[in-house]
């Protein structure tokens, strides 16, 4: 995959933002360490990590022995949300560890136990970001009204919400809040919450003579959806990065979107 070509939705500050990325939930140690040097020697320019994955420094050590350069990368870490009032420190311990001045994205993980306790934690990612600690922020597992708290408390929208999301999760109003609002939908765990033997999904992976987990990642991609698959399988990670020599026709993805209907 040339990384070169490969499609970005455009966040606020001119931040560009690959719409494939590599998650890294569950990778940790060494395990962590090969699996991100495989996925950016396969072709990925998007890490996702967090605070709570504990492999911060495993991510850190695999972009350096890369050899690629830091404005090539985009990644994002995750703010836990107990850390009101500990905001900062969280993140400086995460670009240390990550070994970088600065993040592409940093979103809070998901929103706190105490209703109030959101808009705090949304003013220190603006001030982290207006001091260039991180380049975009936003949020994780927010709802939609969740999300308009924070915009009507201080007037800026987040960037993105990482959600759980699939063909089979597709929710077509949830999908037309997200772009009304101009926060960027991402998507996790696209293929633990797919069945991947569906017809539906058969019948055009051959179609196209790809898998139906490629189809998965495809109908993300062309939906301007970001997708952050994760494995620890240089194999699998390699075929999850080859995913721009076809694309879906309207007719494809809308029968992938029912999936999310029955």
């Amino acid at each position: 995959m040339d990384h070169e070509d490969q499609p970005t939705v455009l966040l606020p500050g001119e931040v560009r933002m690959p719409l494939l990325g590599f998650g890294t939930w569950q990778a940790t140690g060494k395990s962590a360490y090969d699996a991100v040097l495989a996925a950016l020697d396969a072709g990925y320019r998007h890490i996702d990590t967090a605070t709570v994955y504990g492999n911060e420094e495993e991510v850190g050590r695999a972009v350096r022995e890369s050899d690629l350069r830091r404005e090539d990368l985009f990644i994002t870490t995750k703010l836990p949300p107990n850390r009101v009032g500990r905001e900062r420190e969280t993140l400086e311990a995460s670009l240390e560890a990550l070994g970088t001045d600065h993040v592409d994205l940093w979103l809070i993980h998901w929103p706190p136990a105490a209703p109030g306790d959101s808009i705090p934690l949304w003013r220190e990612l603006l001030a982290a970001r207006d001091e260039s600690l991180t380049r975009a922020i936003g949020v994780s597992n927010y709802s939609t009204p969740e999300i308009d708290e924070l915009i009507q408390a201080t007037e800026e929208n987040p960037a993105v919400n990482q959600i759980k999301w699939s063909p089979f999760l597709y929710d077509r109003q949830r999908h037309i809040e997200h772009r009304d609002r101009g926060v960027v939908l991402e998507g996790y765990s696209p293929f633990k919450t797919s069945d991947l033997s569906d017809p539906v999904l058969s019948r055009i992976a051959s179609a196209h003579g790809v898998s139906p987990a490629q189809v998965v990642l495809r109908w993300h991609i062309d939906h301007e959806i970001v997708a952050i698959p994760k494995s620890v399988t240089p194999d699998r990670i390699r075929a999850n990065a080859d995913i721009f020599r076809f694309s879906l026709t309207a007719e494809e993805m809308r029968d992938i979107d029912a999936l999310g209907t029955v």
